[in-house]
Order: C-alpha cells, then sequence, then structure tokens
C-alpha cells in the first residue's frame, strides 16, 4: 500500500484524457481506525455513497456523452479511495471511446472494486436522472441559544444523555471539518438517529461543532461521530449520515449504523 503523501492530493497534476486505471489511490481504513472508542464500536454496517456529477466519455463514433455517476463502497471494504485520485480517473474517460455506457459502468465497477478491496455498485444516470432534494428527517438543533468556544479538536466530552428514554432524529447543517492534507474545509449536513436515552441537543450540537478545526477525511469523521456517541451516549441503536457539499464534481456521503438499523433514503440536500 502506497503512502498518503504519494497520492495526488494538495498537488499540481496534469489531467488525463485516457483512461488509466492506475490513478486510483487507495487508502486502508485501518489507518483511521486505531482509536479505541472506534475499536470499541465496532462492527457497526454501512457504506459511503459517491456521487460523480462530472462524467464524460466518447460512444464508439466519437462523439462526447455525458452522465453522472453513483458508487456504493460498503463501509468494511479494506480501504477508501481518494478524492482527486477518483476525480482524475474520471476524467480520464473524457476521450476515451466506448462501445455503450454499460461497457463505461463495467469498466468503473472492476476498478472501484479492485481498489477499493471488495464489491463497489456502480450505477451510470442520464443527466436528466438526478436524485431527488430531500432535507434530511429529523429536528434541527442548529437554532440552538448557545455561547460556542469549542471549535477543536473533536471534543466528545460535551455529549451527555438525560434520564428519560429517546428515539428521534436530529440534523445539524453546521458541521465542517478540512481535509487532512490540503487543509480545505468540506462542509456537511449530519443526520443523527438513535434509540435509547435520550441525548443533550445542546452537547450534541457543541460536539458537532466542535470538528471545525479537525482534519480528517469524511468517512473518517462520520465514524469517530459515530464511536463518540456510541460510547458516551450507550444508545439502543444508532445512525450517523453525513452528507457533504460536492468539490470537484464529487461529494462523499458516509453512513455508519449499528447492525439492523434501516437505511437512508437516497435523496441529496438542497445545498447538494
Amino acid at each position: 500500500m502506497t503512502t498518503l503523501d504519494q497520492s495526488p492530493l494538495g498537488k499540481a497534476v496534469a489531467w488525463p484524457d485516457r483512461y488509466d486505471a492506475a490513478l486510483l489511490f487507495p487508502i486502508a481504513r485501518a489507518s483511521g481506525r486505531d482509536e479505541p472508542a472506534l475499536r470499541a464500536a465496532l462492527p457497526f454496517v454501512g457504506f459511503d455513497l459517491w456521487t460523480a456529477y462530472e462524467l464524460a466519455w466518447l460512444d464508439a463514433r466519437g462523439k462526447p456523452c455525458v452522465g453522472m455517476a453513483q458508487f456504493r463502497v460498503p463501509a468494511d471494504s479494506p480501504n477508501i479511495i481518494e478524492s482527486k485520485s477518483l476525480k482524475l480517473y474520471l476524467n480520464g474517460f473524457a476521450m476515451t471511446r466506448l462501445a455503450a455506457s454499460d461497457t463505461l459502468r463495467a469498466t468503473i465497477a472492476r476498478d472501484l472494486s479492485s481498489a477499493a478491496g471488495t464489491d463497489v455498485a456502480t450505477t451510470i444516470l442520464p443527466v436528466t436522472d438526478a436524485m431527488p432534494v430531500h432535507e434530511l428527517a429529523g429536528d434541527c438543533i442548529d437554532d440552538l441559544a448557545l455561547d460556542i468556544t469549542d471549535y477543536g479538536p473533536p471534543n466528545p466530552e460535551h455529549l451527555r444523555v438525560h434520564e428519560d428514554a429517546g428515539d428521534e432524529a436530529l440534523v445539524s447543517h453546521l458541521f465542517r471539518s478540512n481535509c487532512p492534507v490540503t487543509g480545505q474545509p468540506d462542509w456537511a449536513s449530519v443526520q443523527l438517529r438513535y434509540r435509547g436515552a435520550r441525548i443533550d441537543h445542546d452537547g450534541l450540537l457543541r460536539y458537532l461543532i466542535s470538528y471545525r478545526h479537525h482534519n480528517g477525511f469524511h468517512e473518517q469523521c462520520v465514524e469517530q461521530i459515530f464511536a463518540d456517541v456510541f460510547a458516551r451516549c450507550r444508545p439502543d441503536a444508532l445512525s450517523v449520515y453525513a452528507r457533504y457539499t460536492r468539490r470537484g464534481g464529487l461529494d462523499i456521503n458516509p453512513w455508519r449504523a449499528t447492525p439492523g438499523f434501516p437505511l437512508p433514503p437516497e435523496a441529496r440536500c438542497a445545498r447538494q
């Protein structure tokens, strides 16, 4: 496995216009799961749902075609795929002739599965068939009147529960973390669903805001949120879902949950 400093992230690179599977840069998930809270939270279920909004290729006669793609990477895959490398890889199809869109789908599915180390479900969508826009279900906690002074590192000490039971979905659009290589901000809407002792809303919002100076990949941030809430609040069931705004024509939407939790709906938020 190559190291992160060998990736194209944060570096000036020549954009390819020919297909090259070698452009994909895998990163071992285990490298982000060393924290005791994360190890204690395993096993969880989930996936990383990617949407590629900028996809082009040539048909057999050389005429450009455009579309979108979705990729579902299981959370138990050995590797994640670094986002800039995926962007470079997809851009390589722009001047590549393919007999049919299904050839494109099969090629991408094969290459992503090889990089991730497991089967990656791949769908090619026409540009007129985007996912519906639907906000994350739940009570938004962003309007709570709070004085905030903690912007990082992530502080699970803010998390606490009340004596009564809760069964609710909570949403915040204030989440921000940063790319661990470039330092550029990543913005997301986060949904937390749980059953168990009622989670204190003030503390949860303070905790999410404490990621504001944190450097971490999207997938790792969601797993840390899941692990911290699981460790501090001990819910009977828990789901954490983040829908990040796109960068470079890609959005990444990780979901982690206790086994048996229902899947979140596949709908993008308005700012995606």
